[in-house]
């Protein structure tokens, strides 16, 4: 019997879903992080989380990026 820590499975992203996305500060495009379940905006240098397989396209749940 293995003691190693499980990871919790995380729901598929929808590809088509991320491709319609686009920064709610710029209008501009976005990227997938896919270790820290995040949506990226480089252009506004922000991360969005994405919880259980939806994407928080909230400014205020954001962390801000270098």
């Amino acid at each position: 019997m293995s003691t190693a820590p499980v990871e919790p499975s995380r729901p598929p992203i929808n590809r088509q879903m991320l491709e319609a996305l686009v920064c709610p500060v710029t209008q501009g495009r976005l990227s997938y992080d896919a270790e820290r379940q995040e949506l990226i905006s480089k252009a506004a240098h922000l991360a969005f989380p994405i919880r259980n397989g939806i994407p928080i396209m909230l400014v205020d749940e954001a962390r801000e990026i270098d």
